[in-house]
């Protein structure tokens, strides 16, 4: 009886640490998903400390400077003043929380493969600092097996047992910048792990801070979910893509079709086509699955379908460009000016990441366009390792009367921070792929739907 008191300790600390908010949360990775989750938490009460390899993010945050623009500077500065936030790139600190959430990217490599080489490294940082009486949750988008089959192996290298001595749980993240009616403390949490205990101090963690928990049977089935929702997003998208293409040939406005389908009270969710998939999750998330599937030798043909539809589309909307230039002008792409409305992958964000106005800046150039862009949000285009040819490039000023300088103007991203109206009286051509003009009122006989 004694060894089982003794056994147990731990646990029994670190759950009432957990439900007196007394526990540090170590949040490992500082960006879209990371810095959101630190906020929630210590505005709920606890003691958080960030970490991440990037000097620039900690530097900003201790100076009370947020880098994320649906942030404020104000929420930061308030935390550090009640010393309930601190961040660091120092990873020997990693021994100091009583929960370390690790929310660190989950990329594609060069085949289009899973790339976990940031989730392997954090373990690698992880385990040598490891110490009885913890938990580690990974939150980043991942197949299903990854917590238990890659990243156990790893933290027990620190010579401690999972389950015994340390905890170890899945809980993906859901963050949906720009979203001002869901933020992180708005959100329910799913929660999965391999043991009764896990799945309980993961579940007291987040009760803290997020309206529910929803806990799962596995570290596997959370990893599942996650997955599931985005691919239901992804194939969804592709099939309104497809239907405006096909609908597009007969004539039919797509977008007209999808405001009559929505007012269906039942069985029907509308989703909207667009220039292609941009952001962290959706353009990456079922190749993650696909990629697994291939392990239990199960095709998954419907979500390759609706990865190559939705892969096409920057080809199909530099195409359905070229073709309206033509029309309006008689001249092709080649030495035309062209500026790319919007470069980031959704509006009212700053996030480029996987954005298709990228690829089709990209594809404009190799067609002999001379291409500008104008973002509201995003100033320079950011380093990255898909479009290193386009890293640093800057914002146009926005100046209506200089609209007419360029051939068309093609809308990749719907910002509401932008003059439509200004927009369309003074650009010669517009290619709009959100239908934003449109929605904003303004209708011209020189923009085209693509």
């Amino acid at each position: 009886m004694l060894n089982t008191t003794l056994q147990r300790a731990p646990i029994q600390i670190l759950e009432d640490k957990l439900r007196h908010k007394q526990a540090v949360i170590g949040v490992i990775g500082l960006g879209y998903v990371g810095l959101p989750i630190c906020i929630a938490a210590a505005e709920a009460g606890s003691m958080v400390l960030g970490f991440d390899v990037d000097p620039a993010k900690p530097d900003a945050l201790v100076r009370g400077k947020s880098y994320l623009k649906h942030i404020p500077d104000d929420r930061v500065r308030s935390l550090l003043s009640e010393n309930r936030f601190d961040a660091t790139t120092n990873f020997d600190r990693l021994s100091e929380p009583d929960a370390l959430l690790i929310c660190v990217p989950t990329p594609l490599d060069a085949h289009r493969e899973p790339d976990l080489s940031f989730v392997v490294a954090t373990g690698e940082q992880i385990a040598p600092r490891l110490r009885r009486g913890q938990i580690v949750i990974l939150e980043s988008t991942t197949y299903p097996g990854t917590t238990f089959e890659v990243l156990r192996p790893i933290l027990e290298t620190s010579g401690l047992v999972c389950d015994r001595d340390f905890y170890l749980a899945f809980s993906p993240e859901r963050e949906d910048p720009g979203n001002l009616e869901f933020s992180t403390s708005r959100i329910p949490k799913v929660i999965g792990a391999d043991s009764a205990d896990a799945s309980n101090l993961a579940a007291i963690l987040y009760d803290q801070f997020v309206p529910r928990t929803v806990v799962v049977s596995s570290s596997a089935t959370a990893e599942a979910v996650k997955l599931t929702e985005n691919i239901f997003r992804a194939v969804n998208i592709a099939l309104v893509n497809e239907l405006k293409l096909v609908y597009g040939a007969m004539g039919v406005d797509v977008w007209e079709v999808i405001e009559a389908a929505k007012s269906k009270p039942f069985g029907y969710m509308p989703f909207y086509p667009g220039p292609g998939l941009g952001g962290h999750c959706i353009p990456i998330d079922p190749f993650y699955l696909t990629w697994k599937a291939r392990e239990y030798g199960v095709a998954t043909k419907f979500i390759e379908l609706a990865g190559q539809i939705n892969s096409s589309m920057p080809q199909h909307i530099v195409n359905e460009l070229a073709g309206a230039l033509d029309r309006a002008s008689g001249r092709g792409l080649s030495r035309s000016r062209i500026l790319v409305a919007g470069v980031a992958y959704k509006k009212n964000v700053d996030d480029t990441r996987e954005s298709p106005a990228l690829r089709m800046i990209e594809l404009l150039e190799a067609r002999g366009a001379q291409v500008r862009f104008y973002d509201p949000f995003v100033s320079v285009l950011p380093d990255s390792r898909e479009h290193k040819s386009l890293s640093g490039r800057r914002s146009e000023i926005w100046d209506p009367v200089r609209l007419v300088d360029y051939d068309a103007v093609l809308i990749a991203t719907d910002h509401d921070d932008v003059d439509y109206a200004a927009l369309a009286s003074n650009a010669k051509l517009i290619v709009d792929t959100r239908n934003a003009c449109r929605r904003a009122g303004v209708t011209s006989s020189n923009v085209v739907l693509a």
